[in-house]
């Protein structure tokens, strides 16, 4: 057993591992916080207000709680592995990381997790929770800067008519923009800006995302997050 133990530890102690390794972990924290997240909230929002059986409403306690976490792990996966994938495709200093590459695996995680198909409440309401946040955050920074706040005339394409074929296309595409987008922002400005973001928001991103590079022991990589 503590043979098996020690080959456990050295694996994920091994530096050149990491990178790989903080996917796991990410993924792992990503589902954690899901859950913790969403049980207590669909635990009263179930036995409050929905009709059924004890056994029907807990299904949909579990069924919330189990699709929360998931999506969460699955959106800290893509966006690791496109991190790791863009700053080895860095053609100035390959390994290092990009400006804006957080930008764009925000915008494939929120695309491919929260944007594709048709989507639940529970996705639903994580991406508008993370829009309301990034419309916080960028208020914020425009009142940082001296520079940052301007005011600029309404764009007079919005007061054009539009055509059923426009209309149809924005009503068919808006959904996957605005969940890609408000995914894209986040994960930039958790980057660059953190202070910028809702303590509460920042507090759960750096749990799944920044915690997730950090372990020493195969305890606090799986059983027990630090």
């Amino acid at each position: 057993m503590d043979v098996l133990k020690d080959t456990v530890e050295s694996i994920i102690l091994n530096p050149d591992l990491a990178p790989l390794l903080a996917i796991v972990k990410a993924a792992r924290n990503g589902a954690v916080y899901g859950a913790k997240v969403r049980f207590p909230h669909a635990l009263v929002m179930v036995f409050l207000f929905r009709s059924g059986t004890i056994r029907e409403k807990v299904r949909l306690v579990l069924r919330a709680t189990r699709q929360h976490a998931r999506n969460l792990a699955f959106f800290a996966t893509v966006y690791k592995s496109s991190m790791l994938i863009l700053r080895l495709l860095n053609p100035a200093t390959p390994g290092k990381e990009g400006p804006y590459d957080t930008f764009f695996a925000g915008l494939l995680g929120g695309y491919v997790v929260f944007g594709r198909g048709k989507q639940g409440s529970v996705e639903q309401q994580i991406v508008i929770y993370v829009f309301a946040r990034v419309i916080l955050a960028l208020a914020r920074l425009s009142i940082e800067p001296p520079s940052a706040t301007s005011t600029t005339p309404t764009p007079t394409f919005w007061t054009q008519r539009l055509s059923p074929e426009v209309k149809a296309k924005i009503q068919n595409n808006a959904w996957p923009v605005f969940a890609s987008l408000s995914w894209a922002f986040v994960m930039y400005i958790f980057r660059w800006q953190p202070e910028s973001i809702q303590p509460s928001l920042r507090s759960s991103m750096k749990y799944i995302y920044v915690n997730s590079d950090y372990w020493d022991s195969f305890k606090n990589f799986l059983i027990h997050n630090t």
